[in-house]
């Protein structure tokens, strides 16, 4: 049985030396990283080689409405292992949300927007995620803010394809072979990309070892206190680790 015309645009997408100047390009990836480890940093390089991104910005969330409170993990050690994760990459570990004060990713992605006017930037989600995208707060207020990319997980495409949001979406979405071009497209846009498999999860990871946070509480793993992106330091750090 043939693929539909959606389910040919999640095709590989090939790593590449693809670089960009001038506009700084930042992906955006927001979650709970509880714990933050390899397979979010996989996604997230491939994202940047896929889209031509300077940078990925990491927002550790203080807290998800969508994910039960239990076995969630001080907002410290889930910072610390995502900074760990980042290191020697484009990828920026940020408590910017903590510090922003919102609450929900419209409310988020708006006043980045604001705070960093000369930045373009992209959603960046999990195929899981776009299958509850229409339980988020103003989810259709978030696609006309920036452009989204969602990458495919395994298990999950054919809720993510057959759900409210994405028939909605529907008729926005641009081809894979498109995708460096996504700053100049109108929202809302969406593009989808296929990631070689990561089996790797922080649930995984949690069943594993329940007390993996304590690490990250003691003084010797102390999480930059405030750390950032910003308008210059973001691109700079981008930049010195090509």
């Amino acid at each position: 049985m043939g693929r539909s015309w959606l389910e040919s645009c999640f095709v590989p997408v090939l790593f590449d030396s693809f670089r960009v100047r001038g506009v700084s390009r930042v992906g955006l990836l927001g979650g709970s990283f509880n714990p933050a480890h390899g397979g979010h940093r996989s996604i997230s390089l491939f994202a940047i080689d896929a889209l031509g991104l300077d940078a990925m910005w990491w927002l550790v969330s203080p807290g998800n409405v969508l994910k039960p409170r239990k076995g969630m993990a001080p907002y410290k050690a889930r910072l610390g292992s995502a900074q760990r994760q980042a290191r020697r990459s484009r990828i920026v570990a940020s408590d910017i949300e903590r510090r922003m004060g919102t609450r929900y990713t419209v409310d988020t992605l708006r006043a980045l927007k604001r705070r960093y006017p000369k930045h373009r930037f992209i959603w960046v989600m999990g195929a899981d995620n776009l299958a509850q995208f229409h339980r988020w707060r103003d989810w259709r207020r978030i696609a006309r803010t920036m452009p989204i990319a969602v990458i495919a997980r395994p298990g999950y495409m054919e809720d993510a394809l057959a759900s409210p949001a994405m028939a909605w979406f529907r008729r926005f979405v641009h081809r894979p072979d498109r995708r460096r071009n996504w700053t100049d497209w109108s929202t809302p846009a969406l593009v989808l990309l296929r990631f070689r498999p990561d089996p790797r999860s922080a649930t995984a990871i949690r069943m594993a070892d329940p007390d993996w946070y304590r690490e990250f509480l003691t003084d010797g793993n102390e999480p930059v206190d405030g750390a950032s992106p910003d308008a210059n330091s973001s691109v700079q750090h981008a930049k010195e680790s090509n």
